[in-house]
């Protein structure tokens, strides 16, 4: 299955190119029929080793993942709806998740890391918000393309925090005529700006995600060490019944022997 998915992915890379596409259309067309055949025959199998308790398939999350995907794929769209047709080829990609354990732990992990990120997230827009009210009133009147409003002001200062030019912004206000803090203070405003969003702020959403997929790993070897456990129970039992099987039939030898010697 994931030499499958990975074809999925290498048939829909090259649907992207129109040239591709109108020489090979009819295979690669051929190729996508065949790859959905192969996923609704994995499905059905995997519905159909739960048995009569088919139900239990859609208690695990990664299976409904499956399953909504495949479903995708099976719906009737037409040509006008190409656009789409395309971004559900796309998303059989995303089976890729399932197939690998590792990438599941790091997708539980960014999922449960959601709450506690949030927190950061809110902090993260108190510190653009302060530093982007004092730029427009520091900055404003002599940079009006970067912190002329309070939204050019936020745009500017996302682009500070990811690195990405700030140090020519920074020159810019230190060499401004007219500015009201000099090239001191707009060393200062830059600095602690990107010491505080990137280096530390940021630097917690890191620590967050690490604490979720360490919290994903535990959680995966707890449910192993319970599937583990709920199979040797099933051993357990099996051979307490055939023990008991046993015992039935040495007391009805017992008792034909008895039989046989009267």
């Amino acid at each position: 299955m994931l030499g499958v998915i990975l074809l999925t992915a290498v048939v829909v890379g090259l649907e992207t190119s129109s040239s591709i596409t109108s020489r090979w259309g009819g295979v690669l067309h051929v190729l996508d029929r065949i790859i959905v055949s192969i996923f609704v025959a994995e499905l059905l199998l995997r519905l159909g080793a739960h048995g009569r308790r088919w139900w239990e398939f859609f208690l695990d999350p990664w299976n409904v993942f499956d399953f909504v995907v495949v479903a995708i794929c099976l719906l009737p769209l037409q040509a006008q709806f190409a656009a789409v047709l395309r971004l559900v080829r796309v998303l059989r990609v995303l089976r890729l998740v399932t197939a690998l354990p590792g990438l599941q732990i790091l997708v539980s992990a960014l999922l449960k890391s959601i709450p506690s990120m949030g927190y950061v997230g809110v902090l993260l827009g108190l510190h653009f918000y302060v530093y982007a009210v004092m730029g427009v009133f520091l900055f404003g009147s002599v940079d009006g393309e970067h912190f002329g409003t309070l939204g050019q002001a936020l745009l500017t200062l996302f682009q500070v925090v990811t690195l990405e030019g700030w140090a020519d912004i920074m020159r810019h206000q230190m060499s401004a005529p007219g500015a009201l803090t000099g090239p001191a203070g707009a060393i200062l405003y830059f600095v602690s700006f990107i010491l505080l969003g990137t280096m530390i702020i940021l630097n917690l959403l890191i620590g967050v995600i690490m604490n979720a997929m360490q919290e994903a790993q535990e959680e995966k070897a707890q449910a192993e060490a319970a599937r583990q456990g709920e199979a040797v129970l099933e051993q357990d039992t099996e051979l307490a019944a055939i023990e008991q099987e046993l015992v039935e039939l040495t007391r009805r030898l017992e008792r034909v022997r008895s039989k046989a010697r009267q």
